[in-house]
């Protein structure tokens, strides 16, 4: 019998060399906390200040993931090139673009600090484009993809698209005359083709689902992902149909929002019975993962307020407040693994 290998000493090399491209997923689903947070403080005041904490803690948590994640590029170029060639990591890397848009929203709706939000999110979209275009195309010129490596995480690059308009949408009002019409466009374009390379990418998924083995324990939180367009899109569809002038009777679009949501809601009941029937015989072990939770839930409590206040429905709301406390807690403990996975190094250990 082999003896476990021993922990390898961590060091900021080394810290830099195994620091996950998802690493930026911590701050999507704190920021979609924050945002669902500050929203439901207007009902429950008592929630505003755990709202601002969420947003000035994912501001200084973006600031310190971002040090590894960019110097990386620098010093441990031949780390990035392999995570980039490996057809499941790979998927992770425009979270960091994705990121950035989620903090263009927090910064939009905490404060106002449009400057900022502009800046963070016409950043966001060129990061997104740049490292989704790259991502499709390592794929398809390559011939290293099978279906062991179909999961959820093929809809990362997707979900970045349809959160253009998330953010983007409120923005427009405060863009320059002269970027106005490019701005909307580019809302428009994330917002299609979101919502088509989504389209397809579940018909691959549910083909690994349907006729494949299961998805190993460490990847089941990824089965959660597919909330995050499904909430997305309904916020972001209403944000650009509020926006655009030639959008007409912006009623027409709410029953095609509330089909999108009700297939949402439909996922959430299902996530929650695959992950309680994988985890009565098999335990979940903890790993970066489990931040696939977070953004989801908290993009999907974000489109249930959403839709609840364009058509006065009551249903999508009680779903919503179900996702903020499943998000709530979810969020703590997960952060609570994740800084303990830092403190004794875990997290950065190279993989067997």
């Amino acid at each position: 019998m082999t003896a476990p290998a021993s922990p390898v000493p961590v060091s900021f090399p080394l810290i830099l060399k195994t620091f996950a491209p998802g690493w930026p997923a911590a701050v999507m689903g704190t920021g979609a906390f924050a945002l669902a947070t500050l929203h439901f403080s207007h009902r429950l005041p008592v929630l505003a200040g755990l709202a601002w904490a969420l947003h000035w803690f994912n501001l200084a948590l973006f600031v310190l993931i971002s040090i590894p994640w960019l110097l990386r590029w620098i010093m441990a170029w031949p780390a990035v090139v392999a995570s980039f060639r490996h057809p499941v990591a790979a998927h992770f890397y425009p979270s960091y673009g994705i990121a950035l848009l989620v903090l263009a929203g927090e910064l939009r709706a905490f404060g106002g600090c449009d400057t900022a939000a502009l800046a963070a999110w016409w950043l966001g979209v060129a990061l997104l484009f740049g490292l989704t275009l790259a991502v499709l195309l390592s794929i398809f010129q390559g011939e290293h993809v099978n279906l062991d490596h179909i999961t959820p995480g093929i809809f990362i690059p997707p979900v970045g698209m349809v959160v253009i308009p998330m953010a983007g949408g409120p923005l427009l009002a405060v863009q320059p005359e002269a970027l106005r019409d490019l701005a909307l466009t580019i809302n428009g374009l994330g917002l299609g083709a979101g919502i088509f390379m989504y389209t397809a990418l579940l018909a691959l998924a549910f083909h690994r689902f349907y006729v494949h083995k299961r998805l190993p324990p460490m990847m089941v939180p990824t089965f959660w992902i597919n909330l995050a367009p499904l909430g997305v899109i309904v916020v972001s569809l209403l944000n650009l149909v509020a926006a655009a002038p030639f959008a007409g009777d912006k009623s027409a679009y709410l029953l095609t929002v509330f089909l999108i949501w009700g297939f949402g809601a439909f996922w959430l009941v299902l996530a929650v019975l695959f992950t309680w029937s994988v985890r009565k015989s098999t335990p979940l072990p903890f790993s970066l993962t489990w931040w696939a939770f977070t953004f989801p839930l908290g993009a999907f409590t974000l489109g249930s307020q959403r839709l609840s206040e364009a058509t006065g429905l009551s249903t999508p709301l009680a779903f919503g407040w179900l996702a903020w406390t499943l998000l709530a807690a979810i969020w703590t403990l997960t952060l609570v693994k994740t800084v303990a996975g830092v403190a004794n190094g875990k997290l950065f250990q190279p993989l067997p």
